[in-house]
């Protein structure tokens, strides 16, 4: 009988053809110095390049490495949750393909998770290596998993995180079209912590993070697992709906007591584009719920998947 994996490593892989090879050799050197059995679980997300070439010849040659080849490009989270599917270890590790995070770094999450009795354990970065731009859109997140997901404001997430069985078990049971990783690891922990690891600068190429990604990211988030763009709008609305009850008062007070006076019509042309200008947004809105809860009750898959090598 095939022996269960301790652990289970997932990498999403993206255009990472020239050095993934490298990541994989890394990570197995470091099961193997530990003794501990494993899984490499690689997840070929649309890449352009020649990814799943290296990939799949890793697998056929390597009895831990699976290779898995999405049909197209899905999105980071949505290859990471094609390998939760496939993975069988009592612990699951996510790190990404560019060596950002060293491999040798999972010890840190090992010992944390042990010795603090957690359930997901992030890697909190010593010094981010991360472009401006990146470290900005990660604030943003950050302080959206604070306030969604209720992520206590000592925790700093990271897509470097070990997860126990029972965590990823209770993931998998939550049905959505748009799976957020860190968001529902958060969601389903009894206990998180963070370990102290390296953040090294990118090996190979430059980061497939741009603002489009980052604002896709955020809107997921918005309205995949949140009621905050409604709420806002609804008392944006609220206060507008006030002053415009007010102001209509004072007119009728006005006209009685015939002190008012003509007006232009450029006040009346402004308030009227306010307004059906927010008429527009909450419409656009309540479309994105709609369209979204349809895709959830359509049982939409999150990917699909052209082929495995093991």
């Amino acid at each position: 009988m095939e022996q269960t994996p301790m652990y289970s490593v997932i990498i999403p892989v993206y255009n990472s053809a020239r050095i993934v090879d490298k990541v994989v050799e890394r990570t197995m050197a470091f099961f193997v110095a530990n003794a501990w059995t494993y899984e490499i679980i690689l997840i070929n997300d649309g890449s352009r390049d020649a990814s799943w070439s290296v990939i799949a010849d890793l697998a056929r040659h390597n009895e831990p490495v699976i290779a898995i080849n999405l049909l197209r490009n899905y999105g980071q989270h949505n290859a990471v949750f094609a390998g939760l599917h496939q993975s069988r270890g009592s612990y699951v590790i996510t790190i990404d393909d560019d060596l950002q995070n060293p491999p040798e770094e999972i010890i840190h999450l090992v010992k944390a998770a042990v010795e603090g009795k957690h359930d997901v354990v992030f890697g909190k970065f010593q010094q981010k290596k991360h472009s401006l731009g990146r470290r900005i859109g990660s604030g943003i997140i950050r302080m959206m998993n604070n306030r969604i997901f209720l992520c206590p404001a000592e925790i700093t997430p990271s897509n470097f995180r070990l997860m126990r069985r029972d965590v990823i078990t209770r993931m998998l049971d939550y049905k959505t079209a748009y799976p957020y990783t860190t968001g529902l690891a958060l969601m389903f922990a009894h206990s998180v912590g963070n370990a102290s690891v390296q953040h090294l600068e990118r090996a190979e190429g430059k980061s497939n993070y741009n603002i489009y990604k980052i604002l896709s990211l955020v809107l997921r988030i918005l309205f995949n697992y949140s009621i905050w763009p409604l709420r806002v709008v609804t008392i944006t609305g609220f206060l507008i709906s006030t002053v415009s009850f007010l102001i209509g008062l004072i007119v009728i007070v006005r006209k009685f007591l015939d002190s008012i006076q003509i007006e232009g019509w450029t006040g009346i042309i402004v308030m009227l584009a306010v307004l059906n200008g927010l008429i527009i947004l909450m419409l656009g809105m309540l479309g994105e719920y709609v369209i979204r809860i349809l895709q959830h009750l359509n049982s939409r898959e999150t990917y699909y998947i052209k082929e495995i090598i093991e």
